[in-house]
């Protein structure tokens, strides 16, 4: 990695060395960091695997400038890439950042396949009149609506992805943690609300694989069949039972889409005609 990246990375190299395989780069959602994928990584020790925390969250909290577009956060994914040959799957914004990755040089990005679970995409206007819960909440948050600070915004981010009882579950460090991402938090929310596309996933060149949970609500639901019918030669693996969290609730099926995303990268995507 790049010494110039002040991000705090997880790599894991199998025994015997990575050899000539690409290697396989992790990025996590929004509120999230490289410890979500803990259960993932047990599953995959036999590649070489690498997980960041992106700019603004948790190890890499002190990491400033915070990104404030998603420019900037592809730009911390390609220096954490570093030129070597890539397999990228990303985790709900972590998939928005994994795509604008690999559309970002097109026919010399170093990224050789590349998988999005779930990506969120309000340009594509599924996301404007949704109205459903997410799995897990099951109550208004107790966080004081009028409290408009960072720290409140991550609470009541966490609370409505996760769940209450998860947040509830927490150790009071762990809140702390998660309160103090809310400069991070805020700041790619305001990056994603975009009226147009960042980019065009129908030039995409490397296989894509999009992933999507059985149970997740209609918003990613309809985003990942827009992407799957716009992106050539696109695959999609649903896992059974899994909504938006399946890298903590599925790890083996994720698991088993990343190694699919790798199996992928040894033949070139379809372009359309």
């Amino acid at each position: 990695m790049s010494p110039s990246v002040p991000l705090a990375v997880t790599e894991h190299v199998p025994d015997g060395g990575a050899g000539d395989d690409p290697l396989v780069v992790l990025v996590h959602g929004s509120l999230d960091r490289a410890g979500s994928f803990t259960r993932v990584l047990r599953r995959l020790d036999d590649l070489h695997v690498l997980a960041f925390d992106r700019r603004g969250y948790s190890r890499s909290r002190d990491a400033l400038p915070l990104n404030t577009t998603l420019d900037g956060q592809i730009d911390d994914l390609l220096e954490v890439i570093d030129g070597r040959a890539a397999v990228v799957v990303g985790h709900s914004y972590g998939g928005d950042i994994a795509l604008g990755a690999a559309l970002r040089q097109p026919g010399s990005s170093p990224i050789v396949s590349v998988a999005a679970y779930e990506p969120p995409m309000p340009w594509l206007g599924f996301w404007k009149t949704s109205k459903e819960p997410v799995s897990g909440s099951t109550s208004p948050s107790p966080v004081d609506p009028g409290d408009q600070s960072p720290a409140a915004a991550a609470e009541r981010f966490f609370r409505r992805m996760v769940g209450d009882a998860a947040w509830d579950r927490l150790p009071e460090q762990a809140r702390d943690g998660r309160r103090a991402d809310g400069p991070a938090l805020e700041a790619e929310l305001r990056a994603i609300r975009l009226q147009e596309a960042p980019f065009d996933v129908a030039t995409l060149t490397v296989p894509a694989t999009y992933g999507l949970g059985s149970r997740s609500v209609d918003r990613y639901r309809q985003t990942v069949t827009w992407l799957v019918e716009h992106t050539p030669d696109a695959e999609l693996i649903e896992i059974p039972g899994a909504s938006h969290g399946a890298h903590l609730s599925h790890p083996d099926a994720f698991a088993a889409l990343v190694r699919s995303t790798v199996a992928r990268a040894a033949r070139p995507a379809r372009t359309s005609s």
